[in-house]
């Protein structure tokens, strides 16, 4: 089974989620899977649609917001903050080892006017780095 970090009360990343890790998240009352991973990243993983199908069984709904190797994009940003606002309940964001899911969720909460140093303890208090994004996340903070 994945391991699910805690970044917020609602919000939790994973590293690459099977179909199992979905009835699991189900079970922690989580009812939206962001998965931030692109198809075919790596063709051996569950793809998307895989994923979505084992979040319709269990109840939950099902978002893909793909980060590839290019980047963050405000689009990809502004779609996360969607997600999370139309979320009624605990979210769970995967990529291949929860990175990615964990920098989007911290340029999205910069965008909505959280403050950059809380954002960067939260992530490293999960066990992630935001540094690399550091200045996207003070720039979003400071619109």
């Amino acid at each position: 089974m994945s391991e699910f970090r805690r970044l917020t009360e609602n919000i939790l990343v994973s590293q690459q989620i099977t179909a199992e890790d979905v009835a699991a998240a189900a079970g922690l009352g989580v009812n939206l899977i962001v998965n931030n991973r692109p198809d075919g990243e790596e063709p051996s993983a569950p793809q998307g649609d895989e994923i979505a199908a084992a979040a319709a069984a269990a109840g939950m709904n099902y978002v893909a917001i793909p980060i590839g190797h290019s980047g963050f994009s405000e689009p990809q940003v502004d779609a996360m903050i969607a997600a999370l606002e139309q979320a009624e309940g605990p979210i769970l964001a995967y990529c291949r080892s929860g990175t990615r899911s964990t920098l989007l969720w911290a340029l999205a909460a910069a965008k909505q006017g959280e403050n950059p140093d809380t954002i960067a303890r939260t992530a490293a208090q999960a066990g992630y780095d935001v540094s690399p994004i550091r200045p996207m996340i003070d720039m979003l903070a400071a619109r």
